[in-house]
């Protein structure tokens, strides 16, 4: 076992998925020589050599164009986009390819690959690198949608997500990258996609976060507990398909939930959550469900950057608000 950061554990799951499956390739700007921006490839290069870790021009079209080509003749691409800000120069290949092969072929052709995408706001940095837009994928039919909060959630999704014969967008948040370390096991822990982890149980309310705002739930939780209010936290780690099962369960448990993401308000994930949670829940609660969110507006510079960012003690107000409705 090893106390590692996340972008060592996602470094780990790449390297484990290199030397188990040789239809496994990696490919993106930098990722080869430099090791990739935030050294998630670091040392591939030189372990599994040139063919399989591949250094491509920057053209994020092209990126995935290729990875869609090798995907359908049998091998198992891992692309990198150096920040999901410049994803959107491959929106065409990723929405009209890569979602849409199994469908369009009737189940004859699937698309296994990976595209990994560092996002979110927390680490100061330029316009483009900031962004939480997972709404735009979690929307497009075709694509799962995996978020991880912590090193060894991110290796064992990583693992599954290389191993799933459908595309995932693997969305890892940078602001976690290296915020702490964790104990992570000799052998993956399995973990699958589409299943949500309750990480803290509760009786008084539900509180519902991914990526970097799942410690940041935590943390509120842990406040709220210091009133003698008992906060149940979920972890979604899949966005697409959504686990609503255990979402739903918790809230007719509870009666208020709290859903808290760093994307903007509107038309976001937290919203279909709050639709969800009234379809299926709504006789069971005792209060609206309240949204914790970054604001509609793109992710402020430096200073005010974390002023944008849903913080422990408004996460903390709102939950103490929705109990007292």
């Amino acid at each position: 076992m090893a106390e590692l950061t996340m972008i060592q554990a996602v470094n780990l799951a790449m390297r484990e998925a290199l030397a188990e499956d040789d239809a496994v390739i990696l490919l993106g700007q930098d990722v080869g020589v430099d090791g990739g921006i935030f050294r998630a490839t670091q040392g591939l290069i030189e372990d599994f050599g040139a063919a399989r870790v591949l250094d491509t021009p920057l053209a994020e079209a092209g990126i995935i164009g290729m990875a869609v080509g090798m995907a359908l003749n049998g091998m198992k691409p891992v692309a990198e986009m150096q920040f999901s800000g410049f994803s959107y120069q491959a929106f065409h290949q990723i929405e009209n390819h890569v979602a849409r092969f199994r469908w369009r072929t009737n189940g004859r052709f699937s698309v296994p690959m990976v595209i990994r995408m560092p996002y979110g706001a927390g680490v100061r940095a330029l316009e483009h690198h900031s962004e939480s837009r997972e709404a735009y994928w979690a929307h497009t039919p075709g694509l799962k949608l995996v978020i991880p909060s912590g090193p060894i959630k991110a290796r064992a999704l990583l693992a599954a997500a290389i191993r799933d014969p459908d595309p995932v967008i693997f969305y890892e948040p940078k602001a976690l990258y290296r915020a702490f370390k964790e104990d992570v096991p000799d052998v993956a822990e399995p973990i699958k996609i589409g299943k949500a982890d309750v990480v803290r149980v509760g009786k008084d309310l539900t509180l519902i976060a991914y990526g970097a705002m799942l410690p940041r739930a935590v943390d509120a939780a842990t406040k709220l507990a210091g009133d003698g209010i008992e906060a149940e936290v979920i972890d979604l780690m899949t966005i697409s398909p959504l686990d609503e099962e255990t979402i739903i369960q918790s809230v007719k448990k509870t009666g208020r939930a709290v859903v808290v993401h760093e994307a903007s308000r509107s038309f976001g994930v937290g919203a279909e959550l709050c639709a969800r949670i009234n379809d299926k829940a709504f006789f069971h609660l005792e209060a609206p469900v309240k949204r914790v969110t970054g604001y509609d507006i793109h992710p402020p510079f430096f200073a005010r950057e974390q002023h944008y960012l849903p913080s422990v003690l408004r996460i903390y107000d709102e939950a103490r608000e929705t109990l007292t409705i």
